[in-house]
């Protein structure tokens, strides 16, 4: 099985583990488990970051790879499955995570539960 994080795990993951579920640490740490960052991630922490609306350590890269995550691009077969999704959700960022989920076959590891509207397979938090 193969994960990808929200953004705001992808946090917690790195700087209150406890805030996630103990399932959720459980999979994010095992290691026979793929668990991807996306880069949409890093444009909503940089963009949160500018507006004052979000904190977060500096060499968030470099925790990528230390964690053992992988990364994940976006790409134009990303963007395209967009457009496959009913607009339960406004938030741009989270949408892009969810293509991205649909389109590499990803479960998302989230605490928002609008992501559960979507076909999407979630482990919440």
């Amino acid at each position: 099985m193969n994960y990808l994080l929200d953004t705001h795990v992808f946090l917690w993951a790195l700087g209150n583990p406890k805030a996630l579920s103990l399932e959720a640490r459980q999979l994010i740490q095992d290691p026979s488990y793929s668990v991807f960052v996306s880069a949409v991630s890093s444009v909503e922490i940089a963009i949160k970051q500018a507006l004052g609306k979000l904190e977060a350590p500096a060499g968030l890269e470099k925790e990528i790879e230390q964690r053992g995550f992988q990364e994940l691009p976006l790409t134009y077969g990303h963007g395209s499955r967009l457009v496959e999704l009913p607009s339960y959700h406004q938030d741009p960022f989270d949408r892009m995570l969810l293509a991205q989920a649909l389109h590499e076959g990803l479960i998302l590891i989230t605490r928002d539960k609008k992501m559960k509207r979507y076909p999407v397979k979630c482990v919440m938090t």
